[in-house]
């Protein structure tokens, strides 16, 4: 037997919808409040490192190859044909060992006409000499007849003196004997004086033109140089590089003809990036790894101008090479460029510069999770870099590439 029911007021059921209402946006205001999940990360794809506090050097590092220490150039003195080549790189040569013979008919004509012309001069010489000479013999001659003329006169004169106090001859032919003496004291005064004249310009003109033959011979010696150039030798001992002529090549003059470098020495010649270059001084020391070894060296050298945005630095090599070094060779320099006293440092994150402020993920003292941080960075090394402020000694840090989370705050380790 059925039993009627009294259908729901409207008023209760109202109450249950607002109810059912106030809980869902309850609910939603929870989950609005609630952070998003941290995303997982790898732990054994992160580089973690602790802050530490201590000594910490600050170095830089570039790369470089090995050179010698010297190398003596040789290059073309005057253009030629190649006719000959005798070495060839990389053998082993002494001073003075031939290495190629070149020949140029124009270089060896200038030659032989310097020659010619240096004869010539001297020819002229011994000729000039020989007339001056014999100019100054006759001149001799003739003031010699003068002083001879001169002293018969004079006794003339005293002849004619003593025969006029006796009345033997007129004073008129006294007066012509004394003439005849002051005619002949101004002929051998005026040959006199000649004579000296010719002496000293002998002198000067044998001079002038001695200049002029030495000044040909040495535009004779020099032509001679430029002919004997044309047989090239190597200028020191050592290993013949970079020759690379061939028989009938023709060169132009200052062409770079070979290098003969001493292999027993070498340096390593660094590029070190402009940007740290600065603080790169003389005779720092060097590591400089030549890959089969590290040998220590010093810096011996710094260019003074940038070149692709690299300073070149010269490092000599203090220890034993090890074996295969050689010209040429890649190598690695690191050179320490500063010690600093009692700091905070970390290993260099992946994506911090020096002097700037970053964001660093620093590890819970759980270790299951890293949370953002703001670290002011000071100065730098090649591996480490000075920590001003944002951690603390003994601070776990993540160093990797974590550019991927810039959008999170919080990732959880696994």
């Amino acid at each position: 037997m059925d039993i009627p029911r009294e259908p729901p007021s409207k008023k209760k059921r109202y109450i249950m919808i607002g109810a059912a209402v106030v809980v869902v946006l309850a609910i939603t205001a929870a989950l609005g409040r609630l952070e998003p999940a941290a995303p997982p990360v790898d732990r054994a794809t992160l580089m973690i490192d602790t802050v530490r506090r201590g000594e910490m050097v600050r170095q830089v590092r570039g790369p470089g190859t090995l050179v010698p220490e010297q190398i003596f150039w040789i290059s073309a003195v005057t253009g030629g044909r190649v006719d000959r080549v005798y070495v060839r790189p990389p053998q082993a040569v002494q001073a003075g060992t031939l290495i190629l013979d070149m020949s140029n008919p124009d270089v060896q004509l200038e030659a032989l006409s310097a020659d010619q012309q240096l004869s010539a001069a001297e020819a002229t010489l011994v000729s000039l000499k020989t007339n001056l000479e014999t100019q100054q013999l006759n001149e001799q001659g003739v003031v010699a007849s003068a002083q001879s003329d001169y002293q018969t006169a004079k006794r003339q004169a005293d002849v004619a003196d003593a025969l006029l106090a006796k009345g033997l001859i007129s004073p008129q032919d006294a007066g012509n004997a004394k003439d005849k003496v002051a005619e002949n004291a101004i002929k051998l005064k005026v040959e006199t004086e000649r004579l000296d004249v010719m002496s000293k310009t002998v002198d000067d003109q044998l001079a002038l033109q001695k200049d002029q033959v030495r000044r040909l011979k040495d535009i004779a010696d020099f032509q001679h140089k430029r002919v004997e150039s044309m047989q090239v030798r190597a200028g020191s001992d050592g290993v013949l590089q970079d020759m690379d002529l061939q028989p009938g090549q023709w060169v132009q003059p200052g062409t770079l003809l070979a290098k003969v470098a001493q292999p027993g020495k070498l340096k390593a010649v660094l590029r070190i990036p402009e940007n740290q270059a600065a603080d790169v001084q003389l005779n720092q020391p060097c590591a400089v790894d030549l890959r089969n070894g590290i040998v220590q060296g010093h810096v011996i050298r710094i260019d003074p101008s940038a070149q692709s945005g690299t300073v070149g630095v010269d490092v000599s090599l203090d220890g034993a090479l090890p074996p295969g070094a050689r010209p040429d060779l890649s190598v690695d320099g690191t050179i320490e460029v500063e010690r600093l006293k009692n700091v905070m440092y970390v290993a260099r994150p992946a994506y911090g510069q020096p002097e700037s402020t970053v964001g660093l993920f620093k590890l819970t003292p759980d270790g299951k999770e890293a949370a953002r941080v703001n670290v002011k960075l000071g100065r730098a090394s090649v591996t480490t870099i000075e920590v001003i402020q944002g951690l603390s000694v003994g601070d776990k840090v993540i160093v990797s590439d974590m550019s991927q989370w810039d959008s999170h705050d919080r990732v959880r380790l696994r």
